[in-house]
């Protein structure tokens, strides 16, 4: 537009056409004010929703023009349950509930293991529903289960100045899917099992279930499709999300499952000698170790039996944390009716990515072998082989030997110390968390009928800036990209990150809605390929990704000794 210039003598006309403009300007600057207030006014929300329970109210959240979640915080999925019992369901409730806060986290130990957080009335879920200008209808599902080694963690994650870590809105908003969290019980309330009856175990397990069969019941009211659930976790959450398709209880109720950092094949997802971990509590908090042990812990202070569920953290290379994380899953006939291996079958129909940061490892290695980080301490070669033997002991000490050998081969004479201390890394990262899922991933593919299979490997370097040069994504770093940090705390990030944060929600937004995660609403940067057929692809995520972020034979070698060359070797009987 070029503004006319009135000169004098001339006819007004030029300078009527300046007002005329202006007037124009003014009243568009009106509309758009008015346009903005009456999105935020009228925007599309559910209300008050009707759930088996009774009605629930949450909050609406503006995120854009014409753009809103609702967010219903705090809704009971099932009844307080029962001391080493199953969840029950919730007796309802009358009038409207407000959901507008977090519930209580299930009782725990804080993060050093010397205080109970939480109460024994904490089954919740939370649900963010994203609406553009009219109310959304049959959307994907997407159920997050967190991790904390079984341990500890709740359904809102951790919180920083209000920010928590598994608030769903981002991923809701830009995937356009529903997003639901929940609490489920952990520690020794969760897991504690004697091995029968009388304390079966699996409770934590039995709550997730009891959250995704409510989700099927009751998400179509918020504008959910019950016959599109993707479940997805990290850590003890992904191995909780391998579980629950693995259980034939979940037929018919889960369409996809995503696994980040940890399957059910992984060594510390299932207790082999539950009834040991238990008499070793009993004995902590008083009770008899006989007939009457569960009878007594049931009515003993659940603070005290939380808290006799510790984990001893004084380790070291020859005794590694990872032996130490016994209150887990159990084998019990029911939930998890045999070896996890045996049980692929049961997910055939169902759609499965799962993967691993590169240097998921890290966080073990550094409790184990403190001067993992410390750049002005060596780390000793002793340490290597001592834990090269720890990790091998059920194999015995051949095993330990081979174990040292495999991953020392391209030493040389003379290893740096940084050599020495990404092995370490690298045996940690294999033993725990790469073998067992690459091994999930073959196992489902080998038993899928309809069921499509994706593998990923997770190389975005760490933000810690106390870390070495040399470290790549430490465990659980994926988290903060897969909801979304990036963009709801822009200061904290850099450009890049929010590149990577923007592709995980693409893919797994993707993947809920068709099953595919080159397939959806969002773009992607590259074509994911299947795992299944020749190479076995998988896909590096991180910030650069182009056509060679598509890689396959992820560390091939390492799969196959853990798998092949260490399993041959005898088992040992541990006294």
């Amino acid at each position: 537009m070029i503004w006319p210039v009135y000169k004098s003598g001339q006819n007004s006309l030029q300078c009527h056409t300046c007002s005329h403009y202006l007037m124009m300007m003014v009243m568009l600057g009106v509309f758009i004010s008015v346009a903005l207030v009456l999105g935020t006014a009228n925007a599309a929300s559910l209300g008050s929703v009707y759930t088996e329970g009774g009605m629930v109210q949450g909050k609406s959240r503006s995120v854009g023009l014409f753009r809103h979640v609702d967010v219903f915080k705090g809704i009971p999925f099932a009844a307080q349950p029962g001391r080493l019992a199953k969840p029950v369901p919730h007796p309802g409730w009358d009038g409207v509930l407000k959901a507008y806060e977090y519930a209580n986290r299930c009782m725990q130990l804080n993060i050093l293991g010397k205080e109970v957080l939480g109460s024994e009335d904490c089954l919740y879920l939370n649900i963010w529903v994203p609406h553009g200008s009219s109310v959304s209808t049959n959307l994907p599902v997407m159920v997050f289960i967190y991790g904390g080694g079984f341990l500890m963690g709740g359904g809102m994650g951790a919180n920083f100045l209000n920010n928590y870590l598994y608030d769903g809105q981002e991923i809701a908003d830009r995937g356009n899917v529903i997003v639901v969290t929940f609490n489920y019980r952990v520690g020794a309330l969760g897991f504690l099992s004697t091995g029968d009856a009388d304390a079966p175990g699996n409770y934590g397990l039995w709550d997730q279930h009891a959250a995704i069969a409510w989700v099927h019941r009751n998400i179509r009211a918020f504008g959910g499709n019950p016959a599109n659930i993707t479940l997805f976790g990290e850590s003890a959450g992904g191995a909780s999300v391998n579980f629950q398709i693995l259980s034939p209880k979940n037929k018919g109720l889960v369409r996809r499952a995503i696994s980040q950092s940890g399957v059910a094949l992984c060594p510390w997802a299932i207790n082999r000698n539950p009834r040991q971990s238990a008499e070793k509590i009993a004995k902590k908090v008083g009770c008899p170790t006989d007939s009457k042990m569960v009878a007594c812990l049931k009515m003993t202070d659940p603070k005290i039996v939380t808290l006799a569920g510790n984990v001893e953290l004084s380790t070291s290379a020859s005794d590694p944390i990872v032996h130490k994380l016994d209150l887990s899953p159990v084998i019990d006939g029911d939930f998890v009716p045999g070896e996890p291996d045996t049980l692929f079958q049961n997910a055939a129909d169902i759609d499965y990515i799962a993967g691993v940061n590169d240097m998921d490892g890290h966080l073990f290695a550094t409790v184990d072998i403190p001067s993992i980080n410390n750049a002005l301490v060596s780390t000793p070669v002793a340490d290597v082989r001592a834990l090269s033997n720890s990790l091998s002991d059920a194999r015995g000490q051949d095993a330990g030997a081979a174990t040292y050998q495999e991953y020392t081969v391209n030493w040389g004479s003379n290893p740096s110390d940084q050599d020495i201390k990404k092995t370490i890394v690298e045996i940690e990262t294999d033993y725990i968390f790469l073998v067992p899922t690459q091994t999930a991933l073959y196992l489902h593919t080998d038993h899928a009928k309809s069921a499509r299979t994706y593998s990923y490997l997770f190389t975005e370097p760490s933000r810690m800036p106390i870390f070495p040069l040399w470290m790549g994504a430490d465990h659980a770093e994926d988290l903060q990209f897969v909801f979304g940090k990036p963009f709801e705390t822009p200061l904290g990030y850099f450009p890049r990150h929010r590149d990577v944060s923007k592709y995980m929600i693409a893919y797994w937004s993707n993947f809920a809605q068709t099953g595919d995660p080159n397939k959806g609403e969002s773009s992607v940067p590259v074509a994911w390929p299947e795992f299944a057929g020749t190479g076995h692809k998988y896909l590096d995520i991180h910030n650069s990704m182009n056509k060679n972020s598509v890689k396959q034979m992820l560390r091939t070698r390492k799969v196959y000794y853990w798998t092949t060359v260490f399993a041959s070797y005898p088992s040992v009987q541990k006294s």
